[in-house]
This record gives C-alpha cells, structure tokens and sequence, in this order.
C-alpha cells in the first residue's frame, strides 16, 4: 500500500544557519594544549590561596576556637592573567555584547570626541567553547555575536571562535581550579598568550555571517519558502474505536 504524501511548506531563514569554523582534530589538541598550559598558574593559585566555602556551620565553628588559631598568612596578589580571562557563558556574552554596543557609539561620536566620552572596552583575542558536535541552543549566538563584536572594531584583529569536544571539559575545569566549565573569553594583551594566540589565529578561520555582510547591500531579497515532500503517517484510532 503507498503511502500519501503532502507538500509542506516553510519559511527560509538565514539567521540560524550559522556554522561555527572548522578546526582538524590534530589543531584541536594543539590549541588544548596550549591552553592548558596557560591557564595553570589560576589553578595553582587558586588551590593554593582560595578555598571553597563550607558553609555557615563551619564559619561559627572557627568563631569559638579564633582564640587559639593562628594568624592567617597574607594572601599573595593573584597573577597578572586573570585580569585577562573571562570564565563563563553568560559573563563572555556580556561582554560582547558591550564590546558591540560600544563600538556602535564610538562610530556616531565626532573623531575629536572619541577618546574622552567613550572608554576602552575588553576585546577578546580568542574564545574557547567545549560544545558537542551537535546544535546546542545554549552557545548558538556566540558566531553572531563575535562577528558583530569585530564589525564594531575593525582596528582589531578578527576574534577567533574555537569548538572543542564537550570532553575537553574536565581538562579545562582541572586547569582552572573550578568544577566545571564550558566557556572562556582570553582577551587582546593576555600575557604569557602569544603562543596560543598566534597559533589560533593562524589554524581557525575567521567567523563569517553572509546575511550580516548582505544587508549592507540594501538589496530586497524576495521571501524564499521551501517545498518539501512529506509522508503522512497512519491515522491513530481513538479509544472508543478500539473496543468496538
């Protein structure tokens, strides 16, 4: 018995057809590598001098025997990199965000007025992002946002996006010091980060978006809608059928 089939019809868009730049496994494990080896000293330091809150009870506890502890040591400067490393998907979404919108008001302010009203804003060199090779909903928007972000500062070097396997989560996170991570924003100037920086910029792409580039053309595109064949499926009988 054939099947019926039915023509459904959707709307194109180009808006979520964005593809992240491709990166060969071999550059993958360099890049990790590098970046390991760079985030290091946060986690030293982090083990070393910060320690993970234990709670209320704990704190009343040490308040009965602050007699007799002994004088905490001072606590030495965290090193100059941090300063440089955003951790986290909302706080390098942010981020680009501000790196955008101040780059839109740096552009209608006058050339002698720029560099009085409108401050300097953190530009990342590059951005890691441990995702599955899957769509993930939650990272989606970074390949506009970067590419927004570096349309808004032409002067700078193109941010690289870099896709690493979700299993390089736990390399990261142990390099860092913190349970878990997913994200990380290394901006321009990083010290210790020419190494990883240039071999970035040298093996992943810049990211793209063609609609991006195309709507500065003010050309009209007439509405696109697609065609496409589909089966329609056997008819579910209902409960009342069944037991007649």
């Amino acid at each position: 018995m054939d099947k019926k089939k039915k023509i459904s019809f959707h709307l194109d868009t180009p808006y979520s057809a964005t593809a992240w730049p491709q990166i060969i496994p071999k550059d993958q494990d360099t890049i990790l590598e590098l970046l390991c080896s760079l985030l290091s000293p946060l986690g030293h330091y982090r083990s070393q001098h910060i320690h993970p809150s234990k709670g209320n009870r704990t704190k009343k506890r040490k308040r009965t025997g602050q007699s007799t502890a002994d004088p905490a040591l001072p606590v030495p400067p965290a090193p100059e990199l941090q300063s440089y490393v955003d951790i986290g998907l909302s706080c390098v979404s942010r981020c680009l965000q501000k790196t955008a919108s101040d780059g839109l008001e740096t552009s209608s302010i006058g050339i002698d007025e720029k560099t009085q009203e409108v401050p300097a804003s953190r530009f990342y060199s590059v951005i890691f992002v441990a995702r599955s090779g899957q769509p993930n909903a939650l990272s989606s928007h970074l390949p506009q946002m970067v590419a927004v972000a570096c349309k808004s500062h032409p002067s700078q070097p193109p941010t690289r996006l870099v896709e690493l396997p979700r299993s390089c989560e736990s390399r990261l996170s142990e390099s860092l010091g913190i349970p878990r991570v997913s994200c990380i924003g290394i901006c321009a100037g990083a010290p210790s980060s020419s190494a990883l920086v240039d071999f970035t910029r040298e093996h992943v792409a810049v990211t793209k978006i063609p609609w991006l580039q195309e709507a500065n053309d003010a050309e009209y595109r007439a509405t696109k809608i697609n065609a496409i064949e589909t089966v329609i499926g056997a008819r579910k009988k209902a409960r009342g059928e069944s037991s007649k």
